[in-house]
């Protein structure tokens, strides 16, 4: 994939009155304005699968995932921009009234194919029974080693003078990609959008050990009820977020992440003079599952 090879990211700085007494630096890369159709984090993490089934000459891309994800629309947008076609396998029964993510993933021409939720829970099984030896099977949300070498590039956009680098965490491959290219100085922080869920074996599992012995910590506390949870508290909080920054979130990560950093600076959890970076992972199309106008971007 080569089409944002000129392509600048935007760093956006976050200032405020706190920030400013905490002697806080406070910026957001802006992912979500990489690709319009491959936001955010999908493009890193879906690089170097898709050049593993080039490699292997494989054809069909399949992957998994619920009706509003955004790593489905990514991926099948990114098999039709590299000559694939692709399978989705999609969490629940076929609706009569398809989500517009799901719509747009047919509009880019993958497949999809709808399962029973505890089916959707074995992807072993799913794999098993859904592809044969002409598809290129990718895990939910990218998750693999794979995966996480493409999100690792992801700290080449970043200044190393960067104390804290803070990620909203689903499957955990982005937090282990920034891991494993974190410098001696600095500390990956990820915020669970999952309840009751812990990712660290996960995300383990993507590193060497040299690469478990970095600073890294994972904050639980911050899923308000759950994955794709959004009381009225949090959408509150999105708006906020958008008339004081112009910085639109999503009900499913970047919300909770947000909401997260700024209740850790409250309650002093970084040094002062730190410099953090959140890691804005894009993909908004969480948000396609509320009413209309339920917010202002």
């Amino acid at each position: 994939m080569t089409e944002l090879q000129d392509k600048k990211v935007f760093i956006q700085h976050l200032i405020n009155k706190c920030l400013t007494e905490k002697r806080l630096c406070l910026s957001a890369l802006r992912l979500d304005e990489l690709h319009p159709i491959i936001s955010g984090n999908k493009w890193f993490k879906l690089k170097y699968y898709l050049a593993d089934a080039k490699k292997r000459n494989i054809k069909t891309i399949s992957t998994i995932g619920g009706a509003y994800s955004n790593h489905i629309v990514a991926a099948a947008y990114a098999a039709t921009l590299n000559g694939y076609k692709s399978t989705g396998i999609i969490r629940g029964e076929r609706s009569n009234n398809l989500s517009a993510t799901l719509l747009q993933a047919e509009e880019f021409g993958m497949k999809l194919i709808f399962v029973s939720r505890d089916e959707f829970n074995q992807p072993l099984i799913l794999k098993e029974k859904y592809t044969d030896t002409d598809c290129y099977w990718i895990n939910e949300g990218g998750y693999g080693i794979l995966g996480a070498a493409g999100a690792s590039e992801i700290l080449n956009w970043i200044d190393e003078s960067y104390t804290h680098i803070i990620c909203a965490c689903g499957t955990g491959t982005m937090m282990a990609g920034l891991i494993k290219a974190a410098k001696p100085n600095q500390h990956i922080i990820g915020i669970s959008a999952l309840k009751g869920y812990d990712h660290s074996n996960k995300i383990n599992e993507l590193l060497t050990e040299e690469e478990q012995q970095k600073k890294f910590t994972l904050f639980t506390e911050y899923h308000f009820g759950g994955y794709a949870k959004h009381p009225t508290l949090l959408i509150e909080f999105m708006k906020l977020v958008w008339q004081q920054y112009q910085l639109p979130t999503d009900i499913v990560y970047t919300s909770k992440l947000l909401y997260g950093v700024f209740d850790l600076i409250k309650k002093d959890y970084f040094p002062t003079d730190s410099k953090i970076m959140i890691i804005h992972s894009g993909g908004l199309q969480g948000n396609r599952s509320l009413p209309a106008n339920s917010l202002p971007f």
